[in-house]
């Protein structure tokens, strides 16, 4: 696991992951002429003119037919090709879920699928096109690797991996600025678990806008003479086990932290990997079965509980009950 002290405090990154991502595949597709781009007419959402603008033979937008999409971006890959296929994660992933299954992941092609704007980051966008499953649908797919970054920094530096990966991988992508958690010096592994924050009462194991939170919930812990360490699992699969499991070993208790429905999502992926390595006390702070409504960020963090305070009163009922 790659470590560090803590997050670049307080900061908004300056680069939006939409425009991170878009600028990537122009990169590598000036040097790999396998890299093509399909669109499901969101392409001012996800900068992906650009992508268009290159490479006019290598762009598709199928229109509003996620669907025909996937078995289109399967067929690409059969041919060599490697296509990234966009939408709003909700229509990336349940909309299109048996040719994901089926035509890309059952037929090992080479698929990557961005879905965006998961769970409150799709804001006014409302419960329509706010996922809270996707990951959990991902995450059933046989070999299906699926993967959540945490800043624009994570998602330049796990570019090459994911295209150098030979296989399909759902990128679960927030669109727009992120806190920023990584500087240039972060050294990414996809599937390796980073240490954000050392810690020895509870670990606190967060992935996407949860990491920045969770670090928040630290530094409020620590007034309270708590010890949080801080995991950031970019990958929910495949999930670093080791990671988890040292933390189980050292600290005793954890807190999962996720943007997404309790049911089926990291917090289930962790605990799949405590239950069988080190059992040790949980508790899930997540989206408790709910479905998505509208609002801004800050509000719909408060009206699903997934705030820092959220996170600190969890950890604290988990060292409270240690001590007991």
């Amino acid at each position: 696991m790659e470590k560090r002290d803590g997050k670049v405090s307080g900061m908004t990154d300056e680069r939006e992951l939409r425009q991170v991502l878009a600028g990537a595949l122009v990169e590598r597709a000036k040097k790999d002429d396998r890299i093509t781009v399909l669109e499901a007419d969101l392409m001012s959402c996800h900068a992906t003119k650009i992508f268009k603008q290159e490479f006019p033979e290598r762009f598709v937008n199928v229109g509003i037919a996620e669907q025909n999409m996937m078995g289109i971006a399967a067929g690409m890959s059969t041919m060599g090709k490697i296509p990234f296929a966009y939408s709003f994660a909700p229509f990336a992933t349940r909309r299109c879920y048996d040719q994901i299954f089926i035509s890309i992941a059952y037929a090992k092609q080479n698929v990557k699928i961005v879905g965006t704007d998961p769970g409150i980051t799709a804001e006014n966008n409302g419960g329509t096109h706010m996922p809270f499953e996707d990951m959990a649908l991902m995450r059933a797919i046989p070999d299906m690797v699926c993967f959540e970054p945490t800043d624009a920094t994570m998602m330049e530096k796990a570019f090459d991996q994911i295209v150098d990966f030979k296989g399909a991988v759902y990128i679960r992508l927030q669109r727009k600025k992120a806190e920023k958690v990584f500087d240039e010096n972060l050294d990414f592994k996809l599937g390796k678990a980073i240490t954000v924050k050392e810690g020895k009462d509870v670990t606190l194991i967060a992935s996407g806008i949860m990491v920045a939170k969770a670090l928040d919930a630290a530094a409020e812990l620590e007034k309270d003479g708590i010890s949080a360490k801080v995991i950031n699992i970019h990958t929910w699969k495949p999930i670093d086990e080791k990671a988890i499991e040292d933390a189980a070993r050292e600290t005793g208790a954890i807190v999962t932290c996720e943007n997404h429905n309790v049911y089926g999502g990291l917090g289930s992926a962790v605990a799949e990997v405590v239950c069988k390595t080190y059992p040790v006390p949980m508790r899930f702070v997540g989206i408790q079965d709910k479905f998505g409504q509208v609002g801004k960020m800050p509000y719909l963090a408060e009206q699903y509980h997934i705030t820092a305070s959220d996170i600190a009163i969890s950890a604290k009922e988990l060292v409270a009950n240690k001590t007991k």
